[in-house]
């Protein structure tokens, strides 16, 4: 996938001298003693990412981490001290002011937390603003208003004021005016943290019904743990200025680089992290349809299972073979795992699907076929395993079906 924004050695240091305290940050300088040594201060710290075209990736730290200032170094609307910010493989920190503007116009929009309306303009003037400034005609700029307010379920208030909009409403103007840009880059500084805990859940939701038509690349700026995996395709989480870790919010949950990673995830809820693709080694075995029926029972007998997943040679799940069934067979020698097959669906899901989204398809009772991006059976899981492994998964593993267990 295309890398969209990239940085590479961003520095931002507050200060009269900030040249002392680039030099001390460089040579590893804790920010607590450069601050007492020089009185500089230093917000951002040699900060490295690349972003990839159409993905939400999300800053994650406290309060005072440098989140907010390094979002704000993306757009210039911060003059980082040192380093390069590259947007379509143009450096931002090298650009002229007129460039600048232009760049601001057309590559990046910003979500405020604070919603920053103008209260003397109507709804749809708000969000026509700035195509108004890029010189865009009014026929055309209104239109694209009306659709960017439809997006987000404001067409009916277009005429209406600010004042006249709860909390949750100014924020979806707010993502409209970003939407109506029609910008590659959408930059959110914690555009949800000032709401109420329901409608922030809604505007999540609403983020990601949008964003799965509109696939732009997002920085989102979060405190919020739980906001950040809800949201994310990747997490970087940052302290004292600096990225302490960059990953998959599974990743991030489950192989925390430190304590202070640590303490963010202990009280999420896995099931909403962890995915199928990483319990699926715990599952049940894959058979291959022209494998033994003697072989799957005697598999089956060693393993404990109860049942099994009969596949074809292209990975394609086929059914299920019932341990209990073969043990009232006979000539099991000269049958296979595909004539031994069950009649019940095979229930299947993606790989990248987590753990609470698939808990209704265990209804039967039967294991999940997962399955990769090429729609081929890449493990199983079934819900004695999720019970019995969740609460003690601390590691992410990627093995892919067993080639031995699919061939037999």
């Amino acid at each position: 996938m295309t890398v969209k924004l990239e940085t590479s050695g961003l520095y931002k240091i507050y200060g009269d001298r900030p040249g002392i305290a680039l030099e001390l940050a460089k040579k590893g300088a804790h920010p607590s003693e450069i601050l007492n040594r020089t009185a500089q201060m230093v917000a951002v710290s040699d900060v490295s990412i690349q972003v990839r075209e159409g993905e939400i990736f999300t800053i994650m730290g406290l309060s005072g981490s440098g989140k907010s200032t390094l979002v704000r170094c993306l757009n210039r609307l911060i003059e980082p001290t040192a380093g390069n910010i590259l947007i379509d493989d143009q450096d931002l920190c090298a650009q002229s002011p007129a460039q600048l503007r232009q760049m601001r116009r057309q590559k990046i929009a910003m979500v405020f937390q604070n919603f920053a309306l103008l209260p003397h303009k109507t709804v749809v003037d708000n969000v026509e603003f700035g195509l108004k400034l890029r010189g865009e005609p009014k026929d055309e700029r209104r239109s694209k208003a009306l659709q960017a307010l439809e997006q987000v379920g404001l067409s009916a208030w277009a005429d209406r004021y600010p004042d006249n909009l709860s909390g949750g409403m100014k924020q979806r103007v707010g993502l409209a005016r970003a939407l109506a840009s029609d910008a590659d880059i959408l930059l959110m500084d914690e555009p949800f943290s000032a709401l109420d805990p329901l409608i922030r859940t809604d505007l999540q939701r609403e983020l990601l019904r949008i964003q799965k038509d509109i696939r732009k690349t997002i920085i989102f700026i979060t405190h919020d743990f739980h906001e950040a995996v809800k949201l994310s395709d990747h997490v970087a989480m940052m302290r004292d200025g600096k990225f302490i870790q960059v990953g998959h919010p599974e990743e991030i949950v489950l192989n925390p680089a430190d304590e202070y990673v640590r303490n963010f995830a202990r009280d999420l809820d896995r099931a909403r992290v962890i995915t199928t693709g990483s319990m699926s080694r715990y599952g049940v075995d894959a058979f291959s349809e022209n494998t033994s029926a003697a072989i799957v029972l005697k598999t089956m007998n060693q393993t404990g299972k109860r049942c099994g997943l009969v596949i074809d040679e292209d990975r394609s799940p086929l059914g299920y073979v019932f341990r209990n069934d073969l043990d009232n067979q006979s000539n099991l020698e000269n049958r296979t795992a595909r004539d031994c097959r069950n009649g019940m669906e095979v229930r299947s899901a993606p790989a990248s699907s987590v753990l609470i989204d698939v808990y209704p398809l265990f209804q039967d009772g039967v294991p999940l076929a997962i399955l990769d991006s090429s729609n081929r059976v890449s493990g199983t899981v079934d819900a004695s395993d999720i019970l019995t492994h969740l609460g003690d998964f601390t590691a992410v593993s990627d093995t892919p079906l067993s080639d031995s267990v699919a061939s037999r």
